[in-house]
């Protein structure tokens, strides 16, 4: 999963070529913690066609609001630069995350 920040949103995000999952998490965030297993897990399954990134809110506090994260955990989904798909927090389950998965993989 890669881990990106305030320099590497823009180009390995809003650049990138495809789908990219952003998993926004922030320090002493426990429901971020407890789900970043389950989205290690579903890497192995839909790694090959959607890329896994990572990025921590607490490091990029405007980056985030910038994106509308106001709440964690956020999952997005990205297609072309643009956030097509979200889960926030209570919604930011192992399953809905999946189901979302299924949509763009």
């Amino acid at each position: 999963m890669l881990v990106v920040d305030k320099e590497t949103f823009e180009p390995e995000v809003l650049k990138a070529e495809g789908t990219v999952l952003v998993d926004f998490f922030g320090d002493g965030c426990v429901p971020c913690q407890a789900l970043l297993p389950h989205i290690e897990a579903l890497e192995k399954n839909y790694g090959d066609t959607i890329k896994f990134t990572k990025l921590n809110t607490t490091a990029a506090r405007r980056l985030a609001i910038g994106q509308k994260i106001l709440g964690l955990p956020v999952i997005a989904i990205y297609k072309g630069g643009t956030k097509v798909d979200e889960l926030v927090k209570e919604e930011a389950t192992a399953e809905n995350v999946e189901q979302m998965l299924k949509k763009y993989s």
